[in-house]
């Protein structure tokens, strides 16, 4: 039978409860559940999915890129977990890692107001499969993942940049990439559009006056006691 965190609502569920909102008898019954629902986890999908833990009132799971797919596939369909929604693919750049890509899908269980976060590891050359077909809502979220860290989705339909332009170079989230980039953009009024030019960060000598032209004028100008001793 399925294992429901919390009882399933007929009415439409919140997808995510925060932990502030339960006394701490249900904190307690909260974990209690999440630790059942992660060895159950285990024991139903032992080679796709690598390590289960909760973590909060999330279950954080590991899998490895080949077993990706699978993963999502029975998180998404079987009935003791219902992880029907995507809602981001997050990554993020470790250069100290072999693996230095961690990739973190976000899945919610509308039917039980549960949500998992699902992390595999990637380097520059691994081909991570496309999620396209398990769940729709990946189209987007690995083309923002390809434009920002260059991560490769084998199989998805459109990978192309989705934040930058067509003709930016390299991923500007990882941690190699230079605070300043490699090109800036302007307005060119006479050609009428916009050009790329390399990023000059040296500037022309200036000499900055700090002095206020108030007080200038007031050591030129007499004050009254002056003038009547002058007189």
């Amino acid at each position: 039978p399925a294992l429901g965190l919390l009882p399933p609502s007929t009415s439409c569920p919140a997808p995510y409860v925060s932990i502030g909102t339960f006394p701490d008898i249900q904190t307690r019954r909260m974990s209690m559940l999440l630790h059942k629902f992660s060895e159950q986890l285990m024991r139903a999908a032992p080679r796709a999915i690598t390590s289960v833990k909760p973590q909060g009132w999330d279950l954080v799971a590991t899998t490895t890129p080949k077993d990706l797919l699978p993963s999502l596939f029975f998180l998404k369909n079987s009935s003791m977990s219902q992880f029907h929604g995507l809602i981001d693919i997050v990554g993020a750049d470790y250069p100290d890692r072999a693996d230095r890509f961690e990739l973190t899908y976000v899945l919610l269980s509308y039917q039980y107001k549960t949500r998992m976060l699902l992390r595999t590891t990637a380097n520059e050359t691994t081909i991570v499969p496309s999620a396209v077909d398990v769940f729709p809502s990946a189209d987007w979220h690995e083309r923002e993942v390809w434009d920002m860290y260059g991560i490769y989705f084998g199989g998805h339909p459109n990978l192309r940049r989705i934040l930058t332009d067509y003709g930016f170079e390299g991923h500007p989230l990882r941690k190699d990439f230079p605070l300043t980039g490699y090109v800036e953009t302007r307005y060119d009024a006479t050609l009428g559009r916009i050009v790329y030019e390399p990023v000059e960060l040296a500037q022309e000598y200036r000499d900055f006056s700090f002095n206020s032209p108030w007080t200038k004028i007031g050591e030129e100008l007499p004050t009254a006691i002056e003038s009547g001793k002058k007189e």
